[in-house]
């Protein structure tokens, strides 16, 4: 397991490929900054090459996790072995809680423009690594957004000044927000003590806690650093803010597995090679 970074680090993202061949801007889940308990990978697409991402992410398996689907720009469609689908839109989301098993793909349903989207893993504790999935898709409308004249926040997991996403992690208590400042204006904000929080800048540039931060980075805050004051560069800034509570347990991954030890993982494969990957139907939920 990981220990609780006491620093506050700066770590710009790495174009790397995924699926069937889309580059991907890397930031957690890189030899710098792996497995940021509880977060185990952070994607960043962004492009308007058909090129970078028109193959998309055929069929694959997930077991032992969630994960967190965010669109900010284009269409990329999702279907699965339980026969799940929906076509997430500009500002939309899907939460999928893989758990014990889910085969899906995710296929971009443009074939030119611009396409930008995160993907967050987030880990399971042991005890509900093999729940039944569940999965959750709504649409841009169904967020809400906190205004003020300095910044705006769009509150897609959790909750900000009183606004409540309808998307709740009640296991790990995990916020993500995508905040906007207007230029030279601060956002600033305590988060959890004792949790792991980010920062991931996707427009803009400016400063965090006296951090110069460029556009594609993300900020690891440290154990110390539970308070922020981002300060907007002369562009203003855009980005992810997001917080959870540790799980402190053994990570041991193997690509889309990850669990608490090596046995566990030689059974997933067995179970994937099988044909007994698939054990529930999800859960569903949309707006």
């Amino acid at each position: 397991m990981d220990a609780v970074t006491q620093t506050t680090r700066v770590i710009p993202a790495v174009a790397v490929p995924e699926g069937a061949g889309v580059t991907v801007n890397r930031t957690i889940g890189m030899p710098t900054l792996r497995n940021f308990d509880p977060f185990l990978l952070l994607d960043h697409i962004s492009s308007d090459d058909p090129g970078d991402y028109i193959a998309g992410f055929p069929s694959h398996p997930h077991r032992g996790f969630t994960t967190f689907t965010y669109m900010i720009d284009g269409h990329m469609a999702h279907q699965d072995s339980m026969g799940n689908s929906g076509d997430l839109e500009p500002g939309g989301a899907q939460w999928m809680k893989a758990a014990s098993g889910v085969i899906h793909s995710e296929m971009p349903t443009q074939k030119n423009g611009l396409l930008r989207g995160f993907q967050l893993w987030i880990n399971l504790p042991g005890s509900h690594k093999m729940d039944h999935p569940e999965y959750q898709e709504f649409s841009a409308q169904a967020f809400p957004v906190v205004d003020t004249p300095d910044y705006a926040v769009k509150v897609l997991i959790g909750q900000f000044a009183g606004a409540q996403s309808p998307i709740i992690d009640s296991i790990t208590e995990v916020s993500y927000w995508d905040v906007k400042v207007q230029p030279g204006k601060h956002f600033r904000h305590a988060l959890p003590p004792g949790n792991h929080s980010f920062l991931y800048v996707f427009e803009g540039s400016g400063r965090c806690n006296e951090h110069p931060v460029s556009q594609h980075s993300i900020v690891a805050l440290g154990a110390l650093d539970s308070t922020i004051d981002f300060v907007a560069g002369k562009d203003g800034v855009r980005m992810l803010v997001v917080s959870g509570k540790p799980i402190l347990e053994p990570v041991v991954q193997y690509g889309p597995f990850v669990m608490n030890t090596r046995e566990q993982i030689d059974q997933a494969l067995k179970d994937f090679q099988t044909s007994q990957f698939v054990r529930e139907r999800a859960w569903i939920r949309r707006s």
